[in-house]
């Protein structure tokens, strides 16, 4: 098997998902309802060899025996595979982002997954980026931070010293920095005392999820470490894709060249919307990205 990339910059959740590259770790742990895949209506199966897979992860904020596809998300990364060439690319979409959504006027773009679950929140960031994706992953947060600690931690380059009182009261050093499981989602979720807020935020998820695929390139070449990921997944995950579709998804993720990975943040301008802080995103800037990546996965400059 060729060397697995750092996808992400992986996006998810958030990662998440915080997300995709979850799939390919085993964890017998995981619960039930930590995490779930959709396909969303009209998308077609995956044919390894010659599509362009679209996953929209996405990191749950719903409280223990709440529906997690049907709560506010956070960490929301629009992640493209290309299965033929090996490229990869990944759109942060702020999550205070003020978009569309069908049926309910506008509103944050992650109140979308709370209003309509994963389908009506696929087609508003489809509709903000201009790609439908074929898949949404939500997870919880605690699932990540159990994958990451599965793995043995994560590395990843801090581009500059932040903290936050709640989440992380010692600061997070500049440099090539290790995270647990805990340091991990902190590192993704703290936003308040970074310079550019909801942006840098979303940057810093995908440096996480560049930290997880690049952990798990180190694993990649054991036998059956991807078969064993998918197993563990069909146990523990609410999903619609057969055991045969979420194997060719896995090896997507592996056959990522660390080449040609690319990854951006839609940026905006902050504002006020009824006394609450959104952001106006940059709708030309998310449908260029969309447009440079949609059929191949590639991304130019930022």
């Amino acid at each position: 098997m060729s060397r697995v990339l750092p996808l992400l910059r992986r996006l998810l959740p958030l990662a998440l998902v915080l997300g995709v590259v979850g799939m390919t770790v085993p964890d017998s742990a995981v619960r039930p309802t930590e995490i779930s895949l959709v396909k969303l209506r009209g998308a077609e199966g995956v044919d390894v060899g010659d599509d362009v897979i679209w996953i929209l992860a996405v990191g749950s904020d719903a409280r223990p025996g709440e529906d997690m596809t049907r709560s506010r998300g956070d960490a929301i990364q629009l992640v493209g595979l290309n299965t033929r060439t090996g490229a990869a690319s990944a759109i942060g979409i702020p999550r205070d982002s003020w978009v569309p959504i069908a049926g309910h006027g506008s509103n944050r773009v992650n109140a979308a997954l709370y209003f309509g679950g994963p389908q009506l929140f696929g087609r508003t960031v489809g509709n903000l980026v201009g790609v439908q994706p074929d898949y949404v992953m939500v997870t919880r947060f605690p699932f990540f931070e159990n994958m990451v600690n599965d793995i043995g931690g994560i590395y990843v380059d801090n581009p500059r010293p932040f903290a936050d009182q709640y989440l992380k009261p010692k600061a997070f050093p500049k440099g090539h920095i290790k995270l647990n499981g805990y340091s991990a989602m902190a590192f993704s979720r703290i936003r308040k005392s970074l310079p550019g807020g909801d942006f840098d935020r979303s940057a810093n998820q995908q440096r996480v999820l560049r930290g997880i695929q690049a952990r798990i390139a180190t694993r990649s070449d054991q036998p059956g470490f991807i078969e064993r990921g998918v197993m563990s997944v069909m146990r523990n995950m609410d999903t619609d894709l057969a055991p045969s579709e979420l194997f060719q998804i896995a090896h997507a993720v592996a056959q990522v060249d660390p080449r040609k990975i690319r990854s951006c943040v839609v940026q905006g301008s902050f504002g006020t919307i009824g006394g609450a802080s959104i952001i106006f995103p940059n709708v030309a800037q998310a449908r260029r990205y969309g447009d440079a990546a949609r059929s191949d996965a590639t991304l130019g400059p930022c």
